[in-house]
């Protein structure tokens, strides 16, 4: 028992920083700065400076020692460690079993199980109902733990599994809607950008309308204008006419009588 909660302790402990922190430090960058300038001498002043350095060809430089932590390493691929334990680099969601952990509700039908069985489709997984079965076992578990703990409390390492197996297969279960829950959340914001454009367009063809009225309005009104000046022309001229003719009758009258 000692050793066990002695692992846990190891395996769960915070990671000190890495030595590298110590390598970031301005003299480094600058080096690191000058390594890139002298590695672009073939370019122009110009797009040597405004270079994109992409990581493949910062490893491909030849730089000391202490400046190789500067340059971002590849991408990880198969498993890594964090705090101890061993992760994935598989976005897959592994089974309990290969866990090596009892699974408690039954394996859901795959695409390929469906295909070999065409004529006699499963039935998909109900996860509400087993997420209900595990619920009350854990509360079951749970009451007969305490009850171990009163009568004999060197018997609980037993209850103490059987929960976290429990526990474990709940979780596992949970993580099955992952997937789904993404796809949901994409359609949520696929929607809701979608209802956003539309309110947008809605609101342009509003202030468009609005527009076409106001030079509707204003096209009226010139048309007013203009033809009230045109009356107000055609009056002007009409009787800047009469006047003409008034006057050249005048003037006959005056050259007739002039002549008698």
């Amino acid at each position: 028992m000692a050793d066990a909660s002695q692992q846990r302790t190891v395996t769960a402990a915070f990671a000190p920083p890495p030595p590298l922190w110590k390598q970031f430090t301005r003299d480094n960058l600058d080096k690191l700065e000058q390594i890139k300038k002298e590695a672009s001498t073939g370019f122009d002043e110009e797009s040597a400076s405004d270079k994109k350095w992409s990581p493949s060809e910062l490893r491909a430089l030849e730089v000391p020692p202490e400046l190789r932590f500067l340059v971002p390493p590849e991408v990880p691929t198969g498993d890594y460690s964090v705090f101890g334990e061993l992760q994935s680099m598989s976005t897959a969601l592994p089974s309990l079993k290969d866990q090596g952990i009892d699974q408690l509700y039954p394996e859901p039908a795959t695409e390929t199980d469906q295909s070999k069985d065409a004529s006699q489709p499963s039935q998909p997984l109900n996860h509400a109902y087993y997420l209900l079965k595990i619920s009350k076992s854990l509360l079951l578990n749970f009451l007969e733990f305490v009850g171990a703990l009163a009568v004999s409390p060197e018997q609980f390492e037993s209850k103490v599994n059987d929960l976290r197996n429990l526990f474990i297969n709940a979780h596992h279960l949970l993580n099955l809607y992952r997937p789904h829950q993404a796809r949901e959340s994409l359609v949520m914001m696929m929607e809701e950008q979608l209802q956003r454009s539309k309110d947008e367009i809605e609101q342009m063809d509003k202030v468009k309308a609005e527009i076409e009225s106001a030079l509707e309005q204003l096209e009226t009104q010139g048309k007013e204008i203009g033809s009230a000046e045109q009356s107000t022309k055609d009056v002007e001229t009409a009787e800047k006419n009469s006047q003409q003719s008034g006057e050249g009758s005048h003037q006959m009258w005056d050259v007739l009588g002039g002549e008698i």
